[in-house]
């Protein structure tokens, strides 16, 4: 190990990565189980992605009265993913979701309340009742603010079960031995420069999605995919990279998120000729319907030459009509961040929006307890789970539905702890760790913080970030990818001249963006070549040139390793099969809505 830094060792149960809801409520369940749990994170725990998170969280709860039942919910789901999720993860996660709800609740989770007083729920696109007979009223909310709502309750939580925090702490990759099993992670502490080995029976992920791959996006600057490019520097896959889900409401210029909350309250979007327009892409479910075919919707719309403004290049969402009181009462976020963001009053004016990039369906395979797989014969590697927007268990499938992100989070962080509490012994011994455990990571560090070449990260994150925006966006064809590979091969090598002006260890951001910026170039890298390996539209995944979805040769995961500046991909099958005898496996159909 380089002795020019200074390193310090830790010994726990289970060491989790990352501090938003899937992260915390895993940390959660694994010390109130009784195991020794850190949870390390780049940024304090409330300031996490899921913060962000606002139209609600997914349970077939009834709560409205509407005849709901987990089993449209499984169905809603498998509809969604456009046939790709795997069924037995799904009924898994939809079946659960009603005590995982119950649970937050319980804990302090202030949701909004129905006049008995009970979770109020509101209509999301692509929920509905027996099978599309009429929309489901599942989105279990707080207002607005239904993740910033969930992280705070579930951070006093464990703080009140004795978890470790070790807070501004930047991952650098996982630590495996000789055998293919992960026994810790290295990570770099912010506020004195200190390298840190966490040693652990069992390592968890929950780092998010990687949506600053792209130009225009909902995520926040912290959202580099850091577990995922950890994995694939470890040799492990990862899976459905090409799945990228597209936002139709992010606000026009600035990306920030309108929840599709705003049209279960009632909003709708017009073109230039003032028609709601998606009366002719969904008839039945409108504007709730999936977020790819409304995205799809508005980007037909604005090509067609019907977008808004002096461009022609966005459309309006409107809520103006919507009573000022339930504006206040139930999107009280959504009013302000219009106001800050878009300069409306959404009282008076409609909200300018465009798709943007919203949520990443693919990341690290796991298995429904969360435990990642490692080739198509869905073998676990020992010690590793990765769980929320890190992982795909596949819930998502091509396409999510709105409220099962948050839902995702909870359910397969609560999983995991189960899962960890079963096959951990509390307090057992570790093996030694080798001197050299965590060499790689800390030479990557200092690599990068000596770089001494022309191009700032900023620059080089701007060329990936353009390149996949333009070339990996909502409507794709093989010339467009393989022009986007030729480019990101240019971008990558490009980084090689790197230039980290701050030499330094304590508080060096422009080294923290150097890691970041690293790790959202090697998933960009599987991303392009997932994305023109499926010769098929399905999903978020549109191809010009395959307009059609292809069951026959394409009903499977995408698996992708990153070896250099190449990829090497597999498949895996997608599970047409269910848990119990509950519910009964969905073939798949067309889908429309």
């Amino acid at each position: 190990m380089n002795n020019t830094y200074t390193i310090i060792d830790h010994q726990y149960d289970v060491v989790v990565v990352g501090a938003g809801g899937a992260g915390l409520r895993a940390t959660l369940g694994m010390s109130a189980a009784g195991l020794k749990t850190a949870c390390v994170t780049k940024v304090f725990p409330t300031r996490s992605h899921t913060v962000a998170a606002q139209g609600g969280i997914g349970a077939a709860l009834n709560n409205m009265g509407d005849g709901d039942n987990w089993k449209y919910h499984f169905y809603d789901t498998i509809k969604g993913s456009d046939w790709l999720g795997d069924q037995d993860a799904i009924e898994y996660m939809c079946k659960n979701a009603i005590p995982a709800v119950v649970e937050l609740e319980h804990y302090g989770v202030p949701f909004s309340r129905t006049p008995e007083g009970k979770i109020y729920q509101r209509p999301f696109g692509g929920h509905t009742i027996r099978q599309g007979e009429s929309m489901a009223k599942r989105a279990c909310a707080a207002a607005d603010r239904t993740g910033h709502a969930i992280l705070h309750t579930l951070y006093q939580q464990c703080l009140k079960h004795d978890a470790e925090f070790y807070v501004e702490y930047v991952a650098l990759d996982l630590i495996m031995d000789e055998k293919g099993a992960c026994c810790g992670v290295v990570a770099w502490c912010l506020d004195d420069g200190t390298i840190h080995r966490f040693q652990a029976h069992q390592v968890v992920l929950a780092t998010g999605g990687y949506g600053r791959a792209f130009f225009s996006c909902t995520s926040a600057h912290t959202c580099t995919g850091d577990g995922n490019a950890m994995v694939l520097r470890a040799g492990l896959p990862l899976q459905d990279m090409e799945f990228i889900q597209f936002h139709p409401t992010g606000i026009y210029g600035a990306g920030c998120l309108i929840s599709e909350g705003a049209r279960g309250e009632g909003g709708y979007l017009t073109n230039s000729t003032g028609e709601r327009f998606m009366e002719r892409y969904a008839p039945q479910a409108k504007d709730l319907a999936s977020r790819d075919v409304a995205s799809r919707a508005v980007t037909m719309e604005i090509l067609e030459g019907r977008g808004v403004g002096e461009h022609k290049d966005h459309v309006f969402l409107h809520l103006e009509h919507l009573d000022p009181k339930i504006l206040a009462e139930r999107l009280p976020g959504i009013s302000e961040t219009a106001k800050v963001f878009a300069g409306v009053d959404v009282t008076r004016d409609p909200i300018p929006v465009l798709p943007t990039v919203h949520y990443n369906m693919g990341g690290i395979p796991t298995n429904h307890f969360g435990e990642v797989i490692s080739s198509s014969k869905e073998k676990v590697v020992p010690g590793l789970m990765a769980i929320g927007e890190a992982a795909c268990v596949s819930v998502h499938g091509a396409n999510r539905l709105g409220t099962n992100s948050l839902l995702d989070l909870i359910v397969f962080g609560r999983a995991a702890a189960h899962r960890a509490a079963e096959i951990i012994r509390p307090n057992a011994p570790h093996k030694p760790l080798k001197a050299s455990d965590g060499e790689q990571a800390v030479f990557r560090l200092d690599r990068l913080r000596h770089a001494k070449g022309k191009r700032k990260v900023a620059e080089i994150r701007v060329d990936m970030q353009r390149t996949m925006q333009t070339h990996c966006g909502v409507f794709r064809n093989k010339e467009h990818l393989t022009e986007g590979q030729k480019k990101m091969s240019q971008v990558v090598d490009s980084f090689r001249d790197v230039q980290v002006s701050d030499r330094s260890l304590i508080w060096n951001t422009d080294l923290v963006e150097a890691l970041e910026l690293e790790n959202l170039l090697q998933q960009s890298i599987v991303t392009l070549a997932s994305a023109l390996n499926r010769q098929e539209s399905r999903g978020a995944h549109a191809r010009d040139d395959f307009p059609d979805r292809d069951d026959k040769k394409w009903l499977k995961h995408t698996l992708s390793w990153l070896i250099g500046k190449d990829t090497k991909l597999d498949a895996r099958p997608v599970h047409l099969f269910t848990l119990s005898d509950e519910v009964t496996p969905v073939p798949p159909k067309p889908r429309v809505y």
